[in-house]
């Protein structure tokens, strides 16, 4: 009976850690979105001389202020094609969950400093 007590316990400690382990929204922008965007959100990632199109500006709320947080959303989790923009913006889908998602359109609209229609 002392071993499955123990064991509960460890068990209930590790799914602890792992809810206090989730990424933020900032850690996510970090890891999937700087490599174009840049690490300021301007759109100046490493990655912006080899491409065509160049990433849209994160911190330009004029810009972000035209795109309504369903189109983020949907930008985010089916790539720039979902939405006519650029096929270098890869789907997300597979990589983010649709909360990890809606967390990453709202640490957007901090960087922008701005709504949808502002």
């Amino acid at each position: 009976m002392p071993n499955k007590f123990l064991f509960i316990i460890l068990l209930a400690i590790s799914i602890q850690s792992q809810a206090q382990a989730k990424e933020t929204a900032a850690d996510n922008y970090k890891a999937y979105c700087v490599q174009c965007h840049g690490m300021e959100g301007n759109g100046k990632g490493v990655n912006i001389r080899d491409m065509s199109v160049q990433p849209r500006d994160h911190t330009d709320a004029k810009s972000m202020s035209g795109r309504s947080d369903e189109t983020l959303f949907k930008v985010i989790k089916e790539g720039g094609s979902s939405i006519s923009k650029s096929v270098l913006m890869p789907p997300w889908a597979g990589t983010l969950s649709d909360e990890e998602i809606k967390d990453l359109v709202q640490h957007l609209r901090m960087m922008c400093k701005c709504k949808f229609g502002t």
